[in-house]
């Protein structure tokens, strides 16, 4: 009889496995409250897919426009020189080719080429 365990001692042992059953239920519990639950997770992930495509598309938008800025730069660059080009043939045409003609033409007068 020795072996077996008093009416007392099984009811703390009871007990005590009651007690551990009720902590371990505790933990499982608060375990699962900061579990995110699969429909929270799947709208969150679809919210960063969304953010991640449109910050995407604002990127190529920028990128586009920047490409368009530099294209419309470099458009202006080249009328700016063929501005600065046909201003030269004016310039030319315009004071030089006149002062050379008539230098040629007071010379051909020295020369008496004219009568």
């Amino acid at each position: 009889m020795s072996d077996e365990p008093t009416l007392g001692e099984v009811v703390r042992r009871l007990e005590a496995v009651h007690q551990d059953l009720k902590e371990d239920v505790r933990e499982l519990g608060s375990r699962l409250d900061s579990k995110v639950s699969i429909e929270r997770y799947d709208y969150e992930h679809r919210a960063r897919d969304d953010d991640s495509r449109r910050m995407s598309e604002r990127v190529r938008a920028i990128e586009e426009a920047r490409d368009a800025d530099a294209r419309q730069a470099d458009q202006d660059r080249r009328a700016a020189e063929d501005r600065r080009r046909s201003d030269r043939r004016l310039v030319f045409t315009a004071l030089v080719a006149p002062i050379l003609l008539l230098l040629l033409q007071t010379y051909l007068a020295a020369r008496g080429a004219g009568s």
